[in-house]
């Protein structure tokens, strides 16, 4: 039988099996509030072991697409419920990623009242879709205070707690693709002079005293935390190598002892061996492999055992029944770009299953 089907224990995870739906940001969300068309996705892609879910705001400025959900608010909470109950039908884990979008936002994305924030008030090079005026330069973002990351920390810690509210059985952190978290490691977006930026370890100050004061809440093994090193994704300037090697070998060195349940890495060919080696020899939890992967090298990966589990994007989009088709050999269903975004069910979740459904 296949590895990737088989149960997997840790111990701090226990799932049916290897297989880990990865985060995608889908923009169903309507007022930035879960609703039943979401519950039905969720439900069709619960053969996987873990799901993660979308990128889901800690707090109204972090909500920078339009059309994605938050986790701040009783009716937020209310629809992640109906979606955590569905999905634990399928005997699946599921853990809501937090992701404050920073300054990967237009202000015409948020809530009334809500701004645009970030390490710094470096704009962002780009543009981003907005329903009000369709294709817009980046938003500038104000830069947080010291007292404003305390409090920006504050509404992790309390959209955990919503996270146990609603039903979930863990929060990962979003410390990828450029977002918010990601602008405080980096040296060309962070130029703080306080205890949140300079050196590597004030960099990384943000994400782990956002880790220590969410384990004090809901405990380290509810906690997973997304990686992403050497990608340049949401202009994301490069910085010396050794630097960016030096400050992912410090993260996993400090989340091993802070005893997350997994490390789940984004992976891009720019990360060269010896800090993915850095990464597995300094944490000993669970490492999640995930990007680019196909059920054959997702196999292959767990076959070789440097990776505990993998993760899938696009397949499982387009493939609710991705275990199944996995089991059976079933060719894949391809995606349909065009339709990723929308707030429709098109091309959301009217994708075919392999037994006719």
């Amino acid at each position: 039988m296949k590895k990737l089907l088989t149960p997997y224990s840790s111990e701090k995870l226990s799932l049916k099996n290897h297989l880990l739906m990865a985060p995608m940001t889908r923009c169903r969300a309507i007022n930035n509030i879960p609703n039943e068309l979401m519950s039905e996705y969720y439900e069709q892609r619960s053969g996987a072991g873990l799901i993660i879910t979308e990128g889901t705001s800690p707090s109204p400025d972090g909500l920078g697409y339009c059309r994605i959900p938050g986790i701040f608010s009783q009716a937020q909470i209310e629809g992640w419920k109906e979606i955590t109950t569905v999905v634990h039908k399928n005997m699946s884990k599921i853990f809501v990623q937090l992701m404050h979008t920073g300054r990967i936002a237009h202000a015409d994305n948020l809530p009334s009242g809500a701004k645009v924030v970030g390490a710094s008030n470096i704009i962002a090079a780009g543009q981003m879709y907005t329903d009000t005026q369709g294709m817009q330069d980046h938003s500038e973002p104000q830069a947080l205070s010291t007292e404003g990351v305390y409090l920006v920390i504050e509404e992790y810690v309390n959209a955990a707690k919503n996270a146990m509210e609603a039903g979930f059985d863990g929060i990962e952190l979003h410390g990828a693709n450029g977002y918010l978290i990601e602008q405080f490691l980096n040296p060309n977006v962070n130029n703080r002079t306080d205890e949140f930026g300079g050196s590597i370890q004030n960099r990384s100050n943000f994400l782990l005293q956002i880790v220590r004061e969410i384990s004090k809440t809901i405990g380290n093994d509810k906690i997973g935390v997304r990686f992403s090193p050497f990608s340049t994704y949401n202009d994301l300037a490069s910085y010396p190598e050794n630097e960016v090697h030096e400050t992912y070998s410090y993260l996993a060195t400090e989340l091993n002892t802070l005893g997350i349940a997994y490390i789940h890495i984004s992976n891009n060919p720019g990360i060269p061996q010896r800090t993915h080696d850095a990464i597995r020899e300094n944490f000993k939890g669970t490492i999640i492999m995930c990007n680019g992967l196909t059920p054959e090298s997702g196999e292959q990966i767990l076959q070789e055992g440097k990776y505990d589990l993998v993760g899938f994007g696009r397949p499982f989009i387009s493939n609710p029944d991705l275990d199944k088709r996995i089991e059976s050999n079933a060719p894949l269903n391809p995606v349909d770009f065009e339709t990723l975004y929308t707030p429709f069910k098109e091309g959301y979740t009217d994708y075919p299953f392999v037994n006719g459904k």
